[in-house]
Formats: structure tokens, sequence, C-alpha cells
């Protein structure tokens, strides 16, 4: 089950908000290559960040999935960095991911684990 986790100090409206929401999920299905009915994906808005002691727009990620490679995961930063530049106006050296890939055995999900 992958979990994407989008922290942002960006204010989109609601409307855009369910868009980016929507095109996440695409998204890290495609790019973690897993159905995307199992991805799982959060988005916070609005969120009082700073970053470089800078309140300019910055994202902080955190992308978790079963049998994650550490081989793609250079791959997938740079994706996930394009995404939150293209879907959330954030420049790439202002968003930080981490990645985790925890044994299937840590995943509950339909009363039972992966």
């Amino acid at each position: 089950m992958p979990y994407v986790k989008i922290q942002t100090n960006q204010t989109p409206t609601d409307a855009d908000a369910a868009r980016i929401s929507e095109k996440a999920s695409a998204f890290a299905a495609a790019e973690l290559g897993k159905p995307e009915r199992y991805v799982m994906v959060a988005l916070e808005t609005g969120v009082t960040m700073r970053y470089a002691g800078s309140d300019a727009p910055c994202a902080y990620l955190e992308v978790k999935s079963i049998g994650l490679a550490e081989q793609a995961i250079e791959t997938l930063s740079a994706s996930f960095c394009d995404f939150c530049a293209a879907e959330l106006a954030v420049a790439p050296d202002r968003v930080f991911i981490r990645f985790e890939a925890p044994p299937g055995a840590w995943w509950g999900w339909n009363r039972r684990t992966f």
C-alpha cells in the first residue's frame, strides 16, 4: 500500500487541492508501479512551514511503499520534485522527501497485513 503525504505552505483553492490530490494518486501509482486502488494520498496545504529561513513555497513529502528499491529513489526524487513544481509551484530545491520501504507485514489493511 503506497502512502504519499504531501505537506506544503501553498494554499490552493479547494477545487485545485482536490484536483492535485487526484493527480497525485494516479502519479504515485504510475511512478511506484502499484495499482491505484492501493494508493493513499494525504495532501495538507496551508501548513506553516519555513525552509532555509524563508517562507517561500516549499514542501515535505513522505513516500512509503512495500518493495521500494533503493536504486529507484533518485529517479523517484526527481519525479516527485517535478510533480511539486508543476502542481504546487514549489521549486525542486525547496522540496524534501522521506522515502521508506517498510516490510509488508508492517502494513495493515482489510483486517490483515500484506
